[in-house]
């Protein structure tokens, strides 16, 4: 049985390190079993550069037909789990055919990294960005590793800001208008007869309760950072879209509800330095 255990083991360890690792930002990113990772955070265009670590476990030799370190940029379609759809993908070239008896180490360098979509985790799509090792040993099966990064992008504030006006109201009964001074996440994937919209209520805030007065205006603020909003995403990849709207609800005395919905867009502004 122990022979049976130790034949599924892997023959090295990896280990990715990233140049910058000790001084870059980390962020939590949640994974396939749930568990919270402390990752590093990129942003489009910059440099990725590191070392990876090779070694073989018990002192044993690892023979292999080569060794490339990929990265990748993925979007996992949940309803098509386990294949992904690669929107970027560079290779580096790390070893020529060998042997490895020892803890060997290998720099590599992607230079000014287009990634124009940003790391996130829906409930029925997920969009990744990963490093990818892979030592090929052709009939012992190959061995591979992954290292997962985030990517955040930044934009300039939008130069015209409209104000959002939304009214709803009961006829010749009442009429609520309410005032937003700056212009619910909603996930649709897929395209054509294959398209699934899933809507998440982010927040909810209750604005007034009991009878209203005629000309009452009633100050509000809706604070959004305590959620995870991600930027509104418009047709990634011809994959999926994130739209994020505003409800205005009214309920009557008779539980009667009568609804008016905004859509709003979502920035990631640059931060001040």
């Amino acid at each position: 049985m122990n022979f049976i255990i130790g034949a599924f083991k892997s023959a090295c360890n990896i280990s990715v390190t990233f140049s910058d690792g000790r001084s870059r930002k980390q962020v939590p990113l949640k994974k396939e079993n749930g568990q919270t990772v402390m990752v590093p955070l990129f942003q489009s265009k910059e440099n990725i550069t590191g070392t990876i670590s090779i070694e073989p476990v018990s002192g044993k030799k690892v023979e292999h037909n080569g060794i490339k370190i990929e990265l990748l940029g993925q979007i996992e379609m949940y309803f098509d789990k386990g294949n992904f759809y690669d929107f970027t993908s560079l290779v580096r070239e790390l070893d020529v055919p060998g042997e490895i008896y020892e803890r060997k180490t290998f720099p590599f360098e992607f230079s000014t990294v287009e990634m124009p979509y940003e790391t996130y985790n829906g409930v029925n799509v997920r969009l990744r960005y990963v490093l990818k090792v892979t030592i090929s040993r052709g009939y012992a099966g190959s061995i591979t590793e992954y290292q997962d990064f985030v990517v955040r992008n930044f934009s300039p504030l939008p130069p015209i800001n409209n104000s959002i006006k939304m009214e709803v109201g009961i006829e010749d009964c009442l009429h609520i208008e309410f005032e937003y001074n700056k212009s619910k996440r909603r996930e649709s994937t897929g395209s054509g007869a294959n398209t699934h919209v899933e809507t998440e209520t982010l927040a909810k805030f209750e604005l007034m309760d009991g009878a209203p007065v005629r000309g009452e205006s009633i100050p509000i603020r809706l604070f959004l950072s305590p959620y995870e909003m991600t930027p509104t995403y418009r047709n990634i990849n011809n994959k999926f879209s994130v739209k994020y709207y505003l409800n205005l609800v009214l309920v009557d005395e008779e539980d009667r509800r009568y609804f008016k919905q905004q859509e709003i867009t979502i920035y990631r502004l640059v931060e001040a330095s």
